[in-house]
């Protein structure tokens, strides 16, 4: 009887709620987002670049979501009728891809050399350096390679080339792995990113946009460089100056210029800590929702409007999704259309026929600065046209 009483009484104490381990969520979350994906719908890995946009624009769960499930957003947005012209084309690939075998070919000897004269020219000169294999099984085992090249070349001394290193960034709670051109360890033990592009670099300078999204590429890779360095004691230094090698002139012999990406580094960082987590996203939406791009036209389009967007004119240049985006933000007369600044200035008067009506003074706090300023437009431009004898509508 007391046996029973004893158990009766245990099954009736309520039981504390218990967090599943770490390996268990991480499981559920990649299923989830598998599910979110598709079946059978291999995963698009996540890469600097997309990094560097996601960044951008923190605010977008759309975007976050669909990154961070691994969606192919060029086919969901031919899928859904709206195709973007984002990306690279083949030529600028092919070409891209020669240049880079050009400046790395002989050992990376012609790289070395730009490193030595335009990151670390009081170093002894890169004669004879090493440059490890990082082949291995999948992108977990080459990061892993990688990390290990990375603690054997700072302990040994002397330069080191890593070609197409891989290396893992945590980002809102999904792992992206990133693969920079070519990371450099000095003799010194510090390390450096190397970016490769195709643009031209005339007369010593290049396209100060093409410059700026290279800089914001590199800045993620600089932050996923100081996660590995931050687990070896003593941590070695990650040197804030990447070198952006690119064509001289309208040749295809590459010349190069240090990039101080510290701007760069500090705004992505700060942007991707203020990403809502991949898991709570996930968590928010709907049971059976699927991005697959073979689904049903409207099922998709249901599908892409269950995560809210947070749509800026910048898209159009970083984002697939991008046009149908626009589109929606159009249909709803959202003013983020016009620029994230305006949207700023006009407080908490989200759509063009708010602004419109609290111009009119149809609607609106007078104490609101800025439908204040509304109104004073409103009224300045009423007394120009009736100076010029133009009516005016309503």
């Amino acid at each position: 009887m007391s046996e029973f009483h004893g158990s009766a009484s245990r099954s009736s104490t309520p039981q504390p709620t218990r967090t599943p381990p770490p390996a268990t969520r991480e499981r559920g979350l990649r299923h989830r987002l598998a599910e979110l994906r598709g079946p059978d719908v291999p995963a698009r890995p996540l890469d600097a670049r997309a990094l560097a946009a996601l960044a951008a624009n923190p605010g977008c769960a759309r975007r976050a979501i669909l990154d961070g499930a691994g969606v192919d957003k060029a086919r969901l947005a031919s899928a859904l009728g709206a195709p973007s012209g984002f990306g690279q084309s083949q030529f600028a690939l092919t070409r891209g891809n020669a240049f880079e075998a050009k400046v790395k070919a002989d050992g990376g000897a012609e790289l070395l050399r730009l490193v030595h004269a335009r990151l670390d020219p009081g170093a002894e000169p890169p004669e004879g350096a090493s440059v490890p294999d990082l082949t291995a099984q999948g992108p977990e085992g080459r990061t892993a390679r990688t990390a290990l090249a990375l603690r054997e070349a700072t302990q040994a001394g002397g330069w080191t080339l890593l070609d197409h290193p891989m290396l893992a960034l945590d980002v809102a709670g999904s792992l992206a792995f990133l693969e920079p051109d070519a990371v450099v360890v000095h003799p010194d033990g510090s390390w450096s990113v190397v970016e490769i592009k195709s643009f031209p670099m005339l007369d010593g300078s290049a396209d100060p946009a093409k410059v700026g999204a290279a800089a914001r590429q590199s800045a993620v890779y600089v932050l996923a460089l100081e996660e590995v360095a931050a687990r070896l004691d003593p941590a070695p230094r990650v040197r804030h100056r990447v070198l952006l090698v690119c064509p001289k002139d309208f040749s295809n012999l590459p010349a190069a210029c240090p990039v101080d990406v510290r701007k760069q580094r500090a705004v992505t960082a700060r942007q991707l800590a203020r990403l809502t987590r991949i898991e709570e996203i996930a968590g928010s939406l709907p049971e059976g929702l699927c991005f697959g791009p073979d689904r049903d036209p409207a099922e998709l389009t249901a599908a892409v409007e269950a995560v809210p967007a947070a749509y800026a004119p910048e898209c159009l240049s970083a984002c697939e999704l991008a046009f149908h985006c626009r589109e929606r933000s159009r249909e709803a007369g959202a003013v983020t259309r016009l620029g994230r600044p305006l949207r700023a200035e006009l407080g908490g008067l989200g759509t063009v026929e708010e602004v419109l009506a609290a111009a009119r003074g149809l609607s609106g706090d007078p104490d609101d600065p800025a439908v204040a300023a509304l109104r004073r437009a409103a009224a300045l431009r009423a007394e120009a046209l009736a100076d010029a004898g133009v009516a005016v509508c309503p």
